[in-house]
């Protein structure tokens, strides 16, 4: 799982945006360390492991089990049907605006 810039602040044209809590951070480092124990069990299979990813289109997480060895998406959720749907209504509020 991939978590970067976290308890910093970072200047972005001129706005800034604001250091996450220090409580956050420990929850994200708890996520962490949780799924990095659920991955040594195997309990997804032996080449499986459990990752978690922002979905660029609609800013939501996805829960995904995939295959370390071909990268292939065993499981998926949100699966990618309610992703598109997710983002097509999104689409649509923006052209309504």
């Amino acid at each position: 799982m991939e978590i970067s810039g976290v308890g910093r602040s970072v200047a972005i044209g001129t706005e800034v945006m604001q250091a996450i809590p220090a409580e956050r951070v420990a929850q994200h480092r708890e996520v962490v360390q949780a799924v990095k124990a659920l991955n040594r069990t195997e309990m997804f299979g032996q080449d499986n492991q459990l990752t978690f990813q922002r979905d660029p289109r609609v800013q939501r997480m996805v829960v995904r089990i995939v295959n370390q060895q071909t990268q292939e998406v065993v499981a998926q959720i949100p699966n990618e049907s309610v992703l598109q749907l997710a983002a097509d209504l999104t689409k649509s509020e923006q052209k309504n605006l």
